[in-house]
């Protein structure tokens, strides 16, 4: 079996309300692939019978694209569940709170996670470093997930590029392992 074989794939909050214009005031989002590298991934995880599970923010917040009952909610239609595929609602920005996500993965049997998605600095980094902390092998995939441009705490601009790559660096080796589409589609 390979490193991946018995892998579930998370697919973060990919989901209309992420083109709202709002979350790009600062600036362009990066990687703009992202989406397509996801699909690519939900290939393979589809013809060999992974378990995939996609994560949907239902936002409570009023102002938010992502509450439920608007477009914004829905997945984007790239990456959109299949039939039979899990869904999991969250409501806060990591994916194992106040969620069955931790439970169902271990009647799975799952103990290693591809996790792709956005933001990379905000649920899918809460979601990598949980997951660390549960004991899951994780692997974040870095050019299946992205940001956007973001002000740092001292009100510099940093571009969505440095925001991304401050988070990856951020989980490295400590919450998961960081690697691209190309090297786990090399591990079929």
């Amino acid at each position: 079996m390979t490193k991946f074989g018995g892998a579930a794939l998370l697919i973060v909050d990919v989901q209309n309300a992420i083109d709202a214009p709002y979350h790009a005031v600062d600036g362009p989002r990066n990687n703009p692939d992202a989406e397509r590298r996801i699909a690519q991934l939900l290939v393979v995880w589809r013809r060999q019978h992974r378990p995939i599970i996609h994560i949907r923010h239902d936002s409570t917040t009023l102002t938010s694209a992502y509450r439920p009952g608007q477009e914004g909610n829905n997945f984007k239609s790239e990456v959109a569940p299949a039939p039979g595929e899990t869904v999991v609602a969250k409501r806060t920005n990591s994916a194992f709170i106040g969620t069955e996500l931790e439970a169902h993965l271990r009647n799975l049997g799952v103990q290693t996670l591809i996790v792709t998605g956005v933001s990379t600095n905000n649920s899918v980094e809460a979601t990598v470093r949980m997951a660390g902390n549960l004991g899951f092998r994780t692997y974040l995939v870095a050019d299946a997930c992205f940001t956007f441009a973001r002000r740092d705490y001292h009100g510099r601009l940093r571009t969505a590029d440095e925001v991304h790559s401050m988070s990856l660096a951020n989980l490295n080796d400590e919450y998961c392992v960081v690697l691209d589409t190309a090297s786990v589609l090399a591990d079929r």
